[in-house]
């Protein structure tokens, strides 16, 4: 399993693994792939700068890239307490009163909290940028940084490159590729109606190729959406892509410990939920970050979906309305009552496997079926 961009990024396998958890991601490039930090759950930069520490010294000298939220267009996103001030009585009443019927408890001893919220906002995205090429210049290792929502600020563009830092970002439409690589993105990610998290609404079948035909002449093609096996990412290969960009599928790996105490055993209340899901139990809405992104369907999406539930507030104001009652969802342990993005291939994660299992998995699906596509060519009639 190798392309041109696997050894550009001097990786085993061209498998690029985003995920929240810096144990997943120091997992997968040990194991071959490029693990990607998602970092939008850290609010204070020092927290960033300490797990990136972590992620040097738990690679073993391997690559690794970080991913950020952050649009083109600065926004005027003012203090946090005008962003509260423009959330309505009515919204806060809804998820107050959703969550009482959902019989989620308060957060222990009173506590408030604003987690994975302050990461959504463009100040703070700065604050990771800085960052990580702080690190990309002391280390070395760090050598991507994908962006979530579009093609990032023509200065943290080139200040990558300055550091010898790849960009890529998520296109779910031609247009969005074209603009990327305008824009100076090294990298197109492809991201399926299928996939979790953010998607536009063409399907990967449909928009890998296309915008391997549209830009992959100048930038390589990540596929993103719907991979969770050998056969897809070998799918993903003979439409053209480079390699895959995999989110879901580490949700249920045995070294995410996101959400668990220190000494917990077994799996988390969310891999407990996403271990009985099936493709079909996702949805797409807004109601996570205010953009629309797919998610584990529970009760705390078909409350949204009553009616009488208010339309979500656009980004940021969804994320400060909504982080409290994910804080406290998380804190219930209900698996029927959680909100975590989540794509279809979901129906994939049907147990707890360490990543190097995973990759292996992966790796050994690929060749199967490399195999049985080299049967079905026959030599030519002479």
């Amino acid at each position: 399993m190798r392309t041109a961009l696997a050894e550009r990024f001097g990786i085993d396998y061209p498998i690029f693994g985003f995920t929240p958890s810096q144990d997943v991601a120091a997992a997968i490039s040990r194991a071959g792939g490029l693990g990607v930090l998602g970092c939008v759950r850290f609010n204070e930069a020092d927290e960033l700068d300490e797990v990136l520490e972590w992620m040097h010294e738990n690679t073993d000298g391997k690559p690794f890239g970080v991913d950020i939220v952050m649009p083109a267009k600065i926004p005027t996103e003012g203090s946090k307490l005008d962003l509260d001030s423009m959330i309505s009585p009515e919204h806060r009443a809804f998820v107050e009163r959703t969550l009482d019927d959902l019989g989620v408890p308060p957060l222990p001893n009173g506590e408030r909290v604003d987690a994975g919220v302050l990461g959504w906002l463009h100040s703070v995205a700065r604050s990771h940028v800085d960052v990580s090429m702080e690190h990309a210049r002391k280390y070395g290792q760090i050598k991507l940084i994908a962006n979530a929502l579009g093609s990032p600020p023509s200065d943290v563009i080139q200040t990558s490159h300055d550091n010898g830092v790849l960009v890529a970002a998520l296109a779910g439409a031609k247009e969005h590729a074209l603009h990327h690589v305008e824009a100076g993105v090294d990298i197109v990610i492809a991201q399926g109606y299928e996939g979790g998290g953010h998607t536009g609404e063409v399907t990967s079948m449909i928009l890998w190729p296309e915008l391997v035909d549209a830009v992959g002449d100048t930038a390589p093609v990540l596929a993103a959406g719907g991979v969770g096996s050998g056969r897809q990412i070998a799918a993903a290969i003979a439409l053209g892509a480079q390699g895959v960009w995999m989110g879901t599928y580490w949700l249920t790996a045995a070294e995410y410990k996101l959400g668990m105490e220190p000494d917990a055993q077994g799996p988390s209340t969310v891999q407990k939920a996403l271990l009985k899901a099936t493709s079909r139990d996702t949805v797409r809405r807004r109601i996570y970050s205010g953009k629309p992104a797919r998610l584990l369907k529970t009760k705390w999406t078909d409350a949204w979906d009553a009616p009488g539930a208010p339309d979500p507030l656009p980004m940021p104001l969804q994320n400060l309305l909504v982080a409290e009652a994910h804080a406290r969802i998380s804190a219930a342990d209900d698996p029927d009552v959680v909100a975590m993005p989540a794509g279809q291939i979901v129906g994939r994660c049907n147990e707890i496997v360490p990543v190097a299992d995973m990759i292996a998995g992966l790796v050994g699906e690929y060749d199967q079926a490399v195999a049985r596509m080299n049967a079905t060519v026959t030599a030519p009639v002479s």
